[in-house]
């Protein structure tokens, strides 16, 4: 059973668009439309939408709900306030990180936690354990989906839609309202292209109705569906962690440069290794580079310094569409990690001058 890979609810639908489908993180997901390239500049400069329905969801209730969160969590859960969303990690008891995740506040006593797809079943367990408090957990993964409008053109796309005003929606908070007649919305300010817009999560049942009535609406700004690979470029430009790729089990918060979500004013899982960490330095920090020379950068390509000697490996990479130039990032010794540095990606037998770039890349 293990490994059946699972369809998300508008499966039919993406076929139907011409959606190639591939299998991720145990879903089939639509990779792309038309082109990757087209569909990431729909995104920087217009507006598109992704079906990330794969997405999970976990509801932390009651009187000892907060408490629970800051136990599992490496973000400080009390500083939000009601409407709020926050990025986090849930550290692991080996100096790893279990997931990176978002958690939403909705009132004092309930919290949405959405986790990353590949590790819905590993999350769910991983909370449960350190449930030791009585929190009230509801994994309710297969009961959402959720579709990320994104781009500049996002709110007057979708404006229409909603008696939610769209622009006072601020960047990481979310409001709970009516959106295409559908009541009960989660409207959130969130979305991992840096391009802007939102994320909406609808129940299942509303979802084919809502998809449609945004691809409607937004037909006057060229909205168009965009699949995962421009997913990929979009998160990488902005220097985002993908989980499984630049953050995992053996990475630590601070050496991924997750320090500002890792807050030392609460004890967390492994709290106290992490914060030893801190004080006293990493060996190895995770870095953001853009290419000197031609060349594309993927997965576990070695990182050499001047005289050809291994001083690390990328983690992520590509062929920036906004920057027409190869991108990536990639876990480096220390000595290494300061922006302007200059460093070497081993493409085949060739090494090719890059350059350590503070993130986001792309700016502007």
């Amino acid at each position: 059973m293990e490994n059946v890979v699972k369809n998300i609810p508008l499966n039919d639908l993406h076929v139907a668009l011409g959606g190639k489908m591939v299998p991720f993180a145990g879903f089939n997901m639509p990779v792309r439309y038309s082109s990757d390239n087209e569909e990431h500049l729909c995104v920087r400069n217009g507006v598109g939408v992704f079906d990330v329905s794969h997405m999970g969801e976990f509801f932390v209730e009651g009187p000892h709900a907060l408490e629970l969160i800051q136990k599992v969590t490496s973000n400080d859960a009390s500083k939000l306030v009601v409407g709020q969303a926050q990025y986090s990690c849930f550290p692991n008891e080996t100096g790893g990180i279990v997931d990176d995740l978002i958690v939403y506040k909705f009132s004092e006593e309930k919290y949405m936690l959405v986790v990353n797809a590949s590790n819905i079943e590993k999350d769910w367990a991983w909370v449960n354990k350190f449930n030791t408090m009585g929190a009230q957990l509801t994994n309710a993964s297969e009961e959402y989906c959720l579709f990320a409008v994104q781009g500049p053109k996002a709110i007057e796309a979708v404006q229409s839609l909603t008696p939610v005003n769209l622009s006072e929606v601020k960047f990481y908070h979310f409001t709970v309202g009516e959106f295409a007649g559908v009541s009960d919305v989660i409207i959130s300010g969130t979305g991992y292209t840096g391009a802007g817009g939102f994320e909406i999560y609808v129940k299942n049942a509303d979802a084919e109705h809502i998809w449609n009535s945004i691809f409607e609406a937004g037909k006057a700004f060229e909205i168009k569906p965009i699949g995962l690979g421009a997913r990929d470029t979009l998160r990488l430009e902005m220097g985002y962690c993908l989980y499984g790729n630049d953050i995992s089990d053996t990475t630590s918060p601070i050496e991924a440069g997750l320090g500002w979500i890792t807050k030392f004013t609460k004890d967390f899982t492994n709290s106290e290794a992490l914060k030893k960490q801190k004080e006293e330095g990493v060996s190895r920090k995770l870095v953001g580079f853009i290419m000197q020379e031609r060349g594309i950068p993927r997965g576990h390509y070695p990182i050499v310094d001047a005289s050809g000697e291994v001083i690390g490996e990328v983690t992520s990479g590509t062929q920036s569409p906004s920057m027409s130039v190869g991108i990536g990032m990639g876990y480096v010794n220390t000595e290494f990690s300061k922006p302007g540095t200059e460093i070497f990606i081993q493409i085949r037998t060739k090494n090719l001058r890059a350059q350590v770039e503070k993130l986001p890349l792309l700016k502007g």
